[in-house]
């Protein structure tokens, strides 16, 4: 299928009892079995079945498969969050003592949950740009992961996710990709290497700001066959290519329980129907606002991959046919000047959040990274003077009003 048609019917060809078109709503704790043998073998892994919706629920499984058909994966475990997302992924593989390199430029909150890895006896390494220098001279024998985003944020840093999957491959290290500003329709990491693909679904998937959540794609990696992945020889030997997805579920995935609930997952299924066509909207609106943007004498930076003057526009126009997300920066010279621009706008929301159908504004240096140092904020690009802005699918026309009016008063 392509991809657009695999987001409808990608894992799902109406429910089989009742026709419904929809994935029914499976509202239910737990799941009777008519014989103690029946659940004994679910428990032992000899049977597949649902005994408690902590563990699995056919509702929020059904999100799991549309996403991995979406990512090519072989698979994929819903979460409660973005961040629940990440931090399940990570420590389905890391141990006390291990080591994992990330970007600099992600996420404020993962910056910040990376940093408190310390406190388990996990080492991380941020690094300023990821290519074959830096990550030759920072791979150790205690390397287990490396962690980027497609697009940083809300540094917009764009990864080359092939040179990075190259020398991970060659390291024999994992290569985790969270890729929630660019979505499955401008960019599946799986193709271009990557191990494990990590979403926030709350952003562009669910699209509309209903319903909170995190996914990890399995890329059914080879690697886990390493002695050096401790933990993994009894699920690759039995499991095969599901080795890490059988681990996360039948470990940390169980014994912490941040699952996605199955209100959730109803309503990040009938949003990601539409991500094709969202994404697309999204994408002109940014860089027709981008364009504008640059033109304005109040703004003094732009910061969006596709424009000419970024530094990240070949690899950008390599990676990205059909836009860079909907994520740019800009910045007006000092944040006095920031926040008298958020306070004037009458259109696009004042809050945290990307990836909404709203067009969104936020100042990360007082919101998100306010926890971090002066150095840690360079580091991911934040500046006093610099907001976010998320930009929706609204008409272009109204968004550029509401900029220019709000900009007047700066």
């Amino acid at each position: 299928m392509e991809f657009q048609t695999k987001l409808i019917h990608g894992n799902w060809s109406g429910d089989s009892k009742t026709g419904a078109t929809n994935v029914p709503l499976y509202y239910s704790n737990a799941f009777i079995y008519k014989s103690a043998k029946e659940l004994e073998n679910i428990f032992a892994g000899r049977e597949t079945g649902y005994v408690y919706s902590r563990i699995g629920n056919p509702t929020v499984e059904a999100f799991e498969k549309r996403i991995a058909a979406a990512e090519d994966g072989v698979a994929a475990v819903a979460t409660s969050s973005g961040m629940s997302a990440i931090y399940l992924a990570m420590m389905n593989i890391l141990k006390p003592g291990d080591e994992m390199i990330a970007s600099s430029g992600i996420f404020g909150g993962t910056y910040n949950l990376f940093k408190h890895l310390e406190d388990y006896s996990i080492h991380v390494k941020f690094l300023g740009k990821l290519d074959e220098e830096t990550l030759n001279s920072a791979i150790t024998d205690r390397t287990k992961v490396v962690f980027a985003e497609t697009i940083g944020n809300p540094k917009l840093d764009v990864l080359d996710i092939e040179t990075v999957s190259m020398i991970c491959q060659k390291k024999n290290v994992i290569f985790a990709v969270d890729s929630t500003i660019t979505s499955p329709y401008l960019m599946r990491p799986i193709e271009y290497g990557a191990d494990i693909v990590i979403h926030s679904t709350s952003k562009y998937i669910n699209g509309n700001s209903s319903a909170i959540g995190g996914i990890v794609v399995d890329g059914g990696s080879k690697k886990y066959r390493d002695d050096k992945f401790t933990g993994f020889q009894q699920y690759v030997k039995r499991y095969g290519k599901f080795a890490y997805t059988a681990k996360l579920r039948n470990e940390i995935g169980k014994d912490i329980g941040a699952v996605m609930s199955p209100m959730n997952s109803f309503l990040n299924l009938v949003g990601i129907e539409s991500l094709g066509l969202r994404m697309t909207a999204h994408c002109q609106n940014a860089i027709g606002l981008a364009e504008y943007l640059l033109t304005h004498d109040k703004i003094l930076h732009v910061n969006y991959p596709l424009l000419e003057h970024s530094s990240y526009y070949d690899i950008a126009k390599k990676y990205y046919k059909k836009g860079a997300s909907a994520i740019l920066t800009c910045r007006l010279g000092s944040k006095e000047n920031a926040f008298n621009f958020i306070d004037n706008l009458k259109l696009i929301s004042n809050l945290v959040n990307i990836g909404d159908a709203r067009t969104l504004i936020v100042h990360p240096a007082s919101t998100i990274c306010i926890h971090n140092t002066y150095e840690e904020k360079e580091q991911m690009g934040v500046y006093e003077d610099l907001v976010r802005i998320s930009v929706g699918i609204e008409e272009l026309t109204d968004i550029l009003e509401d900029i220019d009016q709000a900009l007047k008063k700066v």
